[in-house]
């Protein structure tokens, strides 16, 4: 099982929100996850992410997608 930390939209038309959620690589982007680990507001560039939940994920082999990464990286999110 291959498991993938990436972003799960919601909101509306022209208003998203997602959230960072643990989920395997074969399910689909809004489809079932195994955990949330916080949110990503893009309109007031707002990320909430339970550091300990990311890194414990990450810890045991999850791979983020390049969009997580980029925002991990930009709201030093994991201090790494």
């Amino acid at each position: 099982m291959a498991v993938k930390i990436r972003l799960q939209r919601f909101g509306s038309n022209k208003r998203p929100f997602y959230r960072v959620v643990a989920s395997e690589s074969t399910k689909s982007r809004d489809g079932k996850f195994l955990e949330i680990l916080g949110t990503y507001d893009p309109l007031i560039g707002k990320v909430a992410v339970d550091a300990t939940k990311a890194q414990q994920w990450l810890d045991n082999g999850a791979q983020p997608t390049d969009t997580v990464k980029s925002l991990f990286k930009k709201y030093s999110v994991l201090n790494k």
